[in-house]
């Protein structure tokens, strides 16, 4: 007859059962807020219209250079590292620290250089489409006390960048950066792999394999973005840039950049 053995708590050292208790407590109600905002924010579902734009990698899906899933993954974590995500991320992390500390002048400088920084005309109303179309809903839906006067700063510049949007509602609700910077960057990643499974078109469990793995590089560029300083904003993403003007006179396109 098969005997079960018990082991009594007292077994334990005394610390134990208080460190796996820590391990193993729910989260508070204010971090259960504070990560559902970031998933509803920057999922696909959130009315900003990102499904529309591929950031020129449909061009680069007809030219052949994008077609298969490791080519996709290849592209996209380039230019994580060293194009629009880098410096989105490096954007973003400078307009939530100006935004926590009230400075909105600062807020202002960084709006406008955000909205000047765009390498194409379909690249330009990518950025500032989805900005403005996130800080309307987010104020319409997500209300906070600072978002108002927050929100009003960056709309002297001359369009909202979405790494200006997003970095403000986050200072608003007092969402952490590093998290922020993260789920932002997974966002902007999913939706390019999300455009690849569209148009290349691959399946949706590569997709998948393409979206984890990105992980390593979303995690790494959102490290580096948080400690660089403003000027360190550059990129070297050349063919994506090139792609973004050359979709504007292909032929036939599923998306708006």
């Amino acid at each position: 007859m098969a005997t079960t053995t018990t082991i009594p708590m007292a077994a334990t050292t005394m610390g134990e059962p208080r460190a796996l208790a820590g391990l193993l407590a729910a989260p508070s109600e204010a971090e259960t807020g504070a990560l559902l905002r970031r998933m509803t924010w920057l999922s696909p579902a959130f009315p900003v219209g990102a499904f529309s734009y591929s950031h020129g990698l449909e061009w680069a899906i007809e030219d052949g250079t994008v077609g298969d899933a490791a080519a996709l993954e290849a592209w996209i974590a380039d230019v994580l590292r060293h194009g629009g995500g880098r410096s989105d991320a490096i954007l973003l992390a400078h307009t939530w620290r100006a935004a926590t500390a009230g400075d909105t002048a600062a807020l202002a400088d960084i709006a406008e250089l955000a909205a000047a920084l765009q390498p194409s005309r379909e690249r330009q109303l990518e950025t500032t489409a989805q900005g403005r179309a996130f800080l309307d809903a987010v104020a319409a839906a997500w209300p906070a006390p600072a978002l108002p006067i927050l929100a009003e700063a960056v709309r002297t510049a001359p369009a909202i960048a979405l790494p200006v949007a997003i970095g403000v509602a986050a200072a608003a609700h007092r969402l952490p950066l590093a998290d922020t910077l993260a789920a932002a960057l997974n966002g902007f990643a999913a939706n390019l792999v999300s455009a690849g499974v569209r148009a290349i078109p691959i399946g949706h469990t590569d997709g998948q394999r393409v979206i984890a793995a990105l992980v390593p590089v979303v995690g790494a560029v959102a490290r580096e973005a948080a400690a660089a300083p403003l000027d360190a904003i550059g990129g070297a993403s050349l063919r994506a840039d090139i792609a973004s003007m050359k979709h504007e006179t292909q032929y036939t396109r599923l998306f708006r950049s």
